[in-house]
C-alpha cells in the first residue's frame, strides 16, 4: 500500500525542510498532493522524487537543470537508474556496523586499556565511549567503536589504533572547518545580498546539501586513490599469490 504524507511528515522522511518542498512545488519540480479535505497528502512517489532532487542538487545542477532532467524522467528515461535510486522508494539501506556493546563498566573498560597510558582519559578524547556515570560508560560512535575493533583484530597496537583515530579525527574536523567556511564565504554571503526569492532559497539549499556531502565524497577518492598507490610495491611483491582482482 502507498504510504501517505503530510508536508510535515514528507520534509522529515525525506532530511529537508517543509520550506525547500513548497518551493520545490512553486518550481513544479514536485507534483500537486493529493487533496482529503484541506490536507494534502503526498505518497511514496513524491518521497522518491525528493531524493532524485537532493542528489542531482548534490551534483551541483541548478534547479532549472534539475526540472529538465526530472521532465526527461518523466518522459520514461532511466534516470533513476544512472541516479543509483530504486524506482520503489525504498529507503536507503542501513549502515552495516558490526554490533558493539552499548554500555561497559569503567572498571572493565580501564582494564582492556591498561597498557596504554591514560587508556580511560584516551577513549574519551577520541570519541570512543563517554561516561553515563561514575561507574559505567557507553559507546558515544558505534563506527568509530567498529573501527578500532577491526584494526585491534588485524593486530594493530591499542595505542597506534588511538593515535591513528585521534589524528583521523583532526584531518577531518580540518577538512570540515574549510568546507564551511568556503560555504559561508560563497553561498550564504551571496544569499544575503539576494532579494531572498523562491529560487535563491533554492540556490541556497543545494550548494547547503551540496556541503554535507562534498566533503565525504571527495575524501574517500583521494583516500582510496592513494592507497592503491601505496599499496603498489606490496601487490607487486606478492602479485603472484594474490588473485587477479586486487
Amino acid at each position: 500500500m502507498d504510504s501517505e504524507f503530510t508536508i510535515d511528515e514528507l520534509a522529515r522522511e525525506a532530511g529537508t525542510t517543509v520550506r525547500t518542498l513548497r518551493v520545490y512545488n512553486e518550481r513544479g519540480l514536485l507534483p500537486p498532493p493529493a487533496l482529503k479535505g484541506r490536507t494534502g497528502f503526498y505518497g511514496d512517489e513524491h518521497l522518491n522524487r525528493v531524493r532524485i532532487i537532493s542528489r542531482l542538487l548534490d551534483r551541483g545542477i541548478k534547479l532549472s537543470g534539475v526540472r529538465d532532467l526530472l521532465e526527461a524522467w518523466d518522459r520514461g528515461d532511466d534516470l533513476a537508474a544512472v541516479l543509483g535510486v530504486s524506482a520503489s522508494a525504498a529507503p536507503a539501506p542501513k549502515s552495516t556496523v558490526t554490533e558493539v556493546e552499548t554500555t561497559v563498566a569503567a572498571t572493565d573498560l580501564a582494564e582492556r586499556y591498561r597498557d596504554v597510558p591514560n587508556g580511560l582519559a584516551r577513549v574519551i578524547a577520541v570519541g570512543l565511549y563517554e561516561p553515563v556515570d561514575a561507574t559505567t560508560y557507553r559507546v558515544k560512535d558505534p563506527k568509530l567503536v567498529d573501527i578500532a575493533a577491526q584494526l585491534l583484530g588485524a593486530g594493530v597496537a591499542q595505542a597506534r589504533v588511538l593515535d591513528e583515530l585521534d589524528r583521523l579525527r583532526d584531518d577531518c574536523d580540518h577538512i570540515a572547518r574549510q568546507f564551511v567556511d568556503l560555504f559561508e564565504r560563497t553561498a550564504v554571503r551571496e544569499f544575503r545580498r539576494s532579494d531572498r526569492q523562491s529560487e535563491d532559497v533554492a540556490e541556497l539549499v543545494g550548494h547547503l546539501s551540496m556541503t554535507r556531502t562534498m566533503p565525504g565524497r571527495m575524501a574517500a577518492d583521494l583516500v582510496g586513490q592513494y592507497v592503491t598507490r601505496y599499496l603498489e610495491h606490496v601487490t607487486r611483491e606478492l602479485g603472484d599469490v594474490l588473485p587477479d582482482e586486487t
